[in-house]
This record gives structure tokens, C-alpha cells and sequence, in this order.
């Protein structure tokens, strides 16, 4: 999985309106980069985020009860944003697919999912 995070203070896409030039614009690299991904046999999943500003955190503790505020977990200078899963023959392959994603500022974590479970069994299990 490739999880983006970004500062959602200079995320253009998030200032333009869906259905205008300056959308088209933001979201053709974006087109092409998933393009790529499908071309390539590499896609599996992937979608962006709303803004923190929508995000409701629940959060349970062992001692005490379960709160739920609006917002964000935590106040942080990058937002997670948006994710990939892909299917990649190992790190190397899958850290040249995040570094080929179209922002110019951002993080990248790449991470193996431990479990997918639509993902095909192996024949052992």
C-alpha cells in the first residue's frame, strides 16, 4: 500500500471545482499516473481523501470510555490524503511506482498489507 500525505494547505486539487479547466488540469497527471498502474497490471485499489476538516475520530482506550470528535486524529503539518494498493513483485518495484506519483510536495509511506481478503489463498492454507 502506498499512503500519501501531503499539506492540504498547497493541495491544488482541493481549490478547484470539479467540472472546470483548472480540475482537468490538476487531475491529468493523475489520470495517466492510474493509466500507468492499470497498464502495467499494477492497480488493485485507490482513492483520495476529503479534507481533515470532514474526518470524525473515534478513539478507545483501555480505561474509560470511547470518545468521538470531529476532526482529524492529530494536529500534524501533512494530512494522510489518499492511498494505492498495487501489486508489486517486491519493495523495489513498489517504491519506483510511489516515487512516480505526480506531487511535487509530499511523503509516500510504502507498506506491505499483511492481509487482503479478497486476495486469491494460497494453495498450502
Amino acid at each position: 500500500m502506498i499512503s500519501i500525505h501531503t499539506d492540504e494547505r498547497v493541495t491544488a486539487a482541493r481549490s478547484a471545482a470539479p467540472g472546470t479547466a483548472e480540475f482537468a488540469a490538476v487531475m491529468e497527471p493523475w489520470m495517466a499516473y492510474n493509466q500507468m498502474l492499470i497498464d502495467g497490471r499494477h492497480w488493485v485499489a485507490g482513492a483520495s481523501l476529503m479534507p481533515t476538516e470532514t474526518a470524525t475520530t473515534i478513539r478507545r482506550g483501555s480505561h474509560g470510555p470511547t470518545t468521538v470528535t470531529d476532526g482529524p486524529y492529530a494536529e500534524t503539518k501533512e494530512q494522510f490524503g489518499g492511498f494505492y494498493v498495487v501489486e508489486a513483485a517486491d519493495l523495489d518495484e513498489a517504491m519506483k511506482l510511489a516515487s512516480a506519483l505526480p506531487l511535487e510536495i509530499a511523503s509516500f509511506e510504502v507498506r506491505p498489507v499483511a492481509f487482503r481478503p479478497d486476495a486469491p489463498r494460497s494453495r498450502a492454507s
